[in-house]
C-alpha cells in the first residue's frame, strides 16, 4: 500500500514569511526579499505578483519539507527481544501497604502500574504476559503493541489463577510462550512474593527446559526477606545467566525495572522505508516555472 508524508514537516513554519509579502515594511521586506524591485508598486491586497511570490515561497518550503512516497514502513528490521512478564497473582499479592504513597493499593496493583510504565518505554520488543497462582496461563500473547499489553494488564487481578503459588508451571508456561517468538534473545521476568507450593511441574524441571532454550530469567522477590523463596529465585536467575532482585517496597521495584532496562536495553526504533521516492523535485520545478513566468512578464 502506498503512503505519502513529509520527512521534515516543521519546515512549514517558514510559511509565515508569506505575511511579509503583504504586510512587512519595505526596509524589513528588503532583507528577506533582496530583489524588492520585482514587486509591483500596486498596494492593493489582491495582487497577481504577490500571489505569484506567495505560491513560489509555498512551493520552495514544500520542497524543503522533503515530500516522499513509500510502499510501507519496514517491520522486518526489529532487533528487539522476546520478553515475557511472569506475574504472581496469588492471594498474598492482594496485601496492601507495599507503596508508601498509595498505601491502600495492593502489591499486585502497584506491580501492574510499574510494568505498564516500563513497557511503554520499550521499543521493538515482542512482549507477552503469563500469570500464575495455583496454576499458570498466558494472559497476553507475544505482541509488539505495547499499548495493548498495558491495556490488557489492567484486567488482571489477584486470585485470577487461584490462591497458591505454582512457580514451576509459571516458568513452563512462559517458556512455551517464548518458544513461539522469532527473536534470538529471549527473556523472562518472574515476579513473586511467595514460595512454590502448587502445580505438577517442579521449578527446577521447568528451569532446565528454559535454560536449554537459551532463556534468561530475571527474578524479583516482592516484600520483606523471608516472604519469598530467595534461594530459589537466586538459583533460577543464576542458572539462566540473569540476576535476582529483592523489592521491599514500590520505589525499590521501580529502581529494579530501571536496572533491568539497562541490563536488557531496548533498541531504538528507526524509520525504515520500502521503495522510497523523493518528490522535492516537483515543487522545485513548479517554483522555477513560476519565477520564469514572472521574469518574462516584467520584460514584456
Amino acid at each position: 500500500m502506498g503512503h505519502f508524508e513529509f520527512e521534515h514537516p516543521w519546515v512549514f513554519l517558514l510559511l509565515v514569511l508569506i505575511i511579509c509579502i503583504y504586510r512587512c515594511p519595505a526596509t524589513f521586506k528588503k532583507i528577506i526579499f533582496p530583489h524588492l524591485e520585482l514587486f509591483s508598486l500596486k498596494t492593493s491586497w489582491f495582487n497577481k505578483e504577490r500571489l505569484f511570490y506567495s505560491l513560489i515561497l509555498t512551493l520552495l518550503v514544500t520542497a524543503l519539507a522533503s515530500p516522499i512516497t513509500y510502499d510501507a514502513k519496514s517491520s522486518q528490521q526489529r532487533k528487539g527481544r522476546d520478553l515475557v512478564f511472569v506475574l504472581d497473582c496469588s492471594g498474598s499479592m492482594g496485601e496492601s501497604g507495599f507503596s508508601k504513597e498509595h498505601s491502600e493499593q495492593s502489591k499486585f496493583d502497584v506491580l501492574k502500574g510499574v510494568i505498564s510504565k516500563f513497557i511503554k518505554e520499550r521499543f521493538d520488543d515482542n512482549v507477552g504476559v503469563t500469570v500464575f497462582g495455583s496454576y499458570a496461563f498466558s494472559s497476553v500473547p507475544l505482541t509488539y503493541d505495547m499499548n495493548a499489553v498495558a491495556y490488557l494488564i489492567n484486567f488482571l487481578d489477584v486470585g485470577i489463577a487461584g490462591e497458591n503459588t505454582a512457580i514451576g508451571e509459571a516458568i513452563a508456561n512462559a517458556t512455551q510462550l517464548l518458544k513461539m517468538g522469532q527473536a534470538k534473545e529471549k527473556v523472562m521476568l518472574l515476579i513473586t512474593d511467595g514460595y512454590h507450593n502448587s502445580g505438577t511441574i517442579s521449578p527446577k524441571g521447568a528451569l532446565d527446559i528454559a535454560v536449554k532454550n537459551n532463556i534468561k530469567i530475571y527474578t524479583i522477590g516482592i516484600g520483606k526477606k523471608g516472604d519469598y523463596d530467595e534461594a530459589l529465585l537466586k538459583l533460577i536467575a543464576t542458572d539462566s545467566h540473569a540476576k535476582m532482585f529483592g523489592a521491599s517496597d514500590a520505589s525499590k521495584l521501580e529502581d529494579i525495572y530501571k536496572e533491568i532496562d539497562k541490563l536488557e536495553p531496548s533498541q531504538i526504533r528507526s524509520q525504515n522505508y520500502l521503495n522510497k521516492q523523493l518528490l522535492a523535485f516537483y515543487p522545485l520545478l513548479a517554483a522555477a516555472l513560476l519565477l520564469l513566468a514572472l521574469i518574462y512578464k516584467r520584460r514584456v
